[in-house]
């Protein structure tokens, strides 16, 4: 009888063996699928992705990225984390700004926030508690050149769009959640483009920023959001720089988010794979 095996009835049976589900590189998917993404010359891209149930994801690049207009999700989160902390809603007028902030992407709300949540200090205080390794706020007031990578975008959607290990409350994360559901109707690019369908905002929550870099004349556009692909909640960053137009750097920005998505096609469901970190 081979040892570790039962016998029955003098004779030795093999028990049943589970097979192994094999581990999937999902860097190495996405790094595959981005090979066919056309990058302008001269620019340049990361990229990260996350299934919110599973926690398997993958990411691409490394290198930190101004913000732009995608730092409003950290200011909001802030914002909602020092009302947290005192024990209250947000007041009226910070909701007025808030909504400005994110449906609208208006910069003067935001600077009130910004200033509200203690600036660059503040800004950072809150991010250390959601677990944000590699950002850095804007000195100077401005906000919008706070840098940060892909994987930190992921680690700030896992806040807002999962309650697991999240320092927001639930009403927090419902919030700001519905907020980045009802962008303006001019802003709706982006990660959205990976979703299914073309629907509203039930298949995707986002926020966008772009700015043009005065020293260069080169574009920086990034999209980071959760959206509905296959049946599955997916939370995708894309960062990106150099671009020589808004547009270009918007076509780079949806093509890079649908590579990403794609890193789970043909899956049952997300398995256990490699997570963002």
């Amino acid at each position: 009888m081979v040892p570790g095996q039962a016998s029955v009835g003098g004779e030795a049976s093999v028990g049943t063996v589970e097979p192994v589900e094999p581990v999937v590189d999902r860097d190495a998917v996405l790094a595959g699928a981005m090979a066919a993404v056309t990058v302008p010359d001269g620019a340049e891209v990361s990229v990260a992705v996350l299934d919110a149930d599973s926690g398997a994801g993958a990411a691409y690049g490394t290198g930190l990225f101004d913000t732009a207009s995608v730092v409003k999700v950290d200011i909001l989160a802030a914002l909602l984390l020092r009302a947290q902390d005192a024990g209250r809603s947000p007041a009226g007028a910070e909701k007025a700004y808030a909504a400005a902030m994110i449906e609208h992407s208006d910069n003067d709300s935001a600077s009130a926030l910004w200033r509200a949540i203690g600036a660059a200090d503040g800004l950072d205080a809150a991010n250390e508690r959601f677990g944000l390794t590699r950002t850095e706020g804007g000195e100077d007031g401005l906000w919008g050149l706070t840098r940060t990578t892909a994987a930190d975008r992921i680690a700030l959607l896992r806040q807002v769009f999962v309650a697991d290990g999240s320092e927001l409350s639930a009403a927090s994360r419902a919030y700001a959640r519905g907020l980045m559901g009802r962008i303006a109707a001019g802003q709706r690019w982006g990660v959205s483009a990976a979703a299914d369908g073309t629907g509203g905002g039930s298949a995707w929550a986002l926020k966008n920023g772009w700015l043009r870099r005065g020293t260069t004349g080169l574009w920086v556009v990034n999209s980071i959001g959760r959206v509905t692909s296959g049946g599955r909640d997916r939370l995708v960053a894309v960062l990106s720089r150099g671009s020589a137009t808004r547009a270009e750097g918007i076509a780079l920005t949806e093509a890079a988010a649908r590579a990403a998505v794609s890193v789970f096609a043909g899956e049952d469901g997300a398995g256990p794979g490699q997570n963002v970190s």
